[in-house]
């Protein structure tokens, strides 16, 4: 079973979160500081260290040394989310927003004590605080090399597929909403194999015309067709030694399918009105934002071309599922946006961090730079606001007070004793029907680290009924 320690100053919060732990079959000990937990435990013995942020004198980020490499998973209850991104820099597995649901956090939990019991069965010569260095090296050597960012749990698998995949020669399939970065992992491939210093090719296939994309591709003979005064190479024989990167592959005509099949199976091609095939070397690797298996079934994909793709598939996660990401990769746009106009006074404030954080970002990072640019060359000032980001958020619904305020500590009030038996829907139950008589909703959210959209959304799940209008103007 495994055993899990509690770091919370909150009793209210502890008890609760003890309680649901228990209850699901994981054995809790906790602790209202730091330096109770020093007294009391050997934090390295604990399997997971589940902690506060903000805590009476040293803050939970100190537990990330103190537990050897064990796993911490940071809670905050700041709108900032610039502590938290350090906190994940410190070492921090990872990071959760209070309130939570019961769910969301049993959830991570679980997904923390795999991920590290994998990492431990599959290095056990190493000890848990060398393999989360040499994993954070590696995404480093990434980051730096080949420009991909971000340190959650799906990148860093995604990181690990690459180092297996890339001394290979198999084709792969790239899977990914459009601007997730679907080009980068192409090139991490290719510059992590041994063809680095042949060329990478890359190939927009939606962005070539029907009646191109062969010629573009295969190359022509002098006299193919209209237009074509002499012969020339395609795409596919410019890569011959190095990889071939064919973007949106689900786009490709099936006729040069068809071609395109024969590369991968004969390791040759034919130029368009040529009866003389050459032999070719080319490595490829394909993207998609479709569902080629489904594409394949409806006969609008060559089934056969998809089983030779799909040898190896990479999924990248969309801007929305990577957490903390969003903002490390946010800060490294705006760092390189503010060296292309020579200044480094600027920063994001308050509300852009927020409207940052819970946009749900459709276009993913391809979407997120584009609006940190835009922002960068509005702005008139040092502090960048969300409304320069010109993205669809509303502006009430973000926390524009100090991050830390007393938002962190919203059970001070003496009338609120802790009960032992309190849930966290009990909790966030009592809290506001406590002081939503002298509370605005947007104070109240505030106060709870939400959004007023989820305090209504949470308000309807719950059959909290809203106060009568007039009592507080807002």
């Amino acid at each position: 079973m495994p055993h899990i320690l509690i770091v919370e100053d909150e009793t209210i919060i502890r008890s609760a979160l003890r309680r649901l732990l228990e209850r699901n079959q994981y054995e809790v000990s906790e602790a209202g500081s730091v330096q109770e937990a020093q007294e009391r435990f050997s934090i390295p013995g604990f399997d997971l260290i589940v902690s506060d942020l903000r805590l009476p004198g040293a803050p939970g980020t100190e537990l990330i040394k103190l537990s050897e490499g064990k796993p911490v998973l940071i809670m905050t209850s700041y709108a900032s989310l610039r502590s938290a991104v350090d906190s994940m820099k410190m070492g921090a597995v990872d990071y959760i927003a209070k309130p939570f649901d019961h769910d969301e956090m049993l959830q991570a939990v679980a997904r923390i004590l795999r991920d590290h019991r994998a990492t431990s069965a599959a290095q056990p010569e190493r000890s848990s605080a060398e393999g989360a260095r040499a994993d954070d090296k590696a995404a480093d050597n990434l980051n730096g090399d080949i420009g991909i960012i971000g340190s959650c749990s799906s990148m860093l698998e995604m990181y690990s597929k690459i180092r297996k995949v890339a001394p290979t020669d198999s084709n792969v399939l790239i899977q990914g909403e459009s601007g997730t970065g679907k080009e980068l992992v192409a090139r991490a491939l290719h510059n992590l194999s041994r063809r680095a210093k042949a060329p990478l090719i890359s190939v927009n296939c939606a962005a070539i015309p029907e009646s191109l994309i062969e010629s573009e591709l295969f190359g022509h003979e002098k006299g193919a067709f209209t237009g074509a005064s002499a012969g020339r190479a395609g795409l596919v024989e410019a890569a011959d030694g190095g990889t071939l990167f064919l973007d949106e592959i689900g786009e490709l005509p099936l006729e040069a399918q068809a071609r395109l099949l024969r590369v991968l199976q004969e390791g040759e091609i034919r130029r368009v009105g040529s009866v003389q095939s050459q032999k070719v070397d080319v490595r490829l690797i394909a993207a998609t934002h479709r569902d080629l298996k489904t594409l394949a079934k409806t006969g609008q994909f060559r089934e056969d071309l998809f089983y030779r793709l799909h040898v190896i598939a990479l999924k990248l996660p969309p801007l929305r599922e990577r957490g903390s990401d969003v903002m490390e990769i946010a800060l490294a746009f705006l760092s390189r946006q503010s060296k292309r106009i020579n200044r480094d006074d600027l920063h994001f404030a308050h509300d852009a961090e927020q409207a940052i954080r819970q946009y749900p970002w459709p276009g993913n990072v391809r979407e997120l730079e584009n609006a940190i640019e835009r922002a960068v060359i509005l702005c008139e000032s040092a502090a960048i606001s969300a409304e320069l980001l010109g993205i669809d958020v509303e502006l009430d619904d973000l926390d524009d007070d100090d991050p830390y305020s007393e938002a962190h500590n919203p059970t001070s009030s003496t009338s609120m004793e802790p009960t032992e038996d309190l849930s966290l829907e009990d909790y966030f139950q009592h809290f506001v029907l406590e002081h939503q008589e002298h509370m605005t909703e947007t104070e109240l959210a505030r106060k709870l680290g939400i959004s007023r959209k989820c305090l209504w959304e949470r308000r309807q799940r719950l059959g909290i009924p809203r106060r009568k209008s007039g009592t507080t103007a807002e």
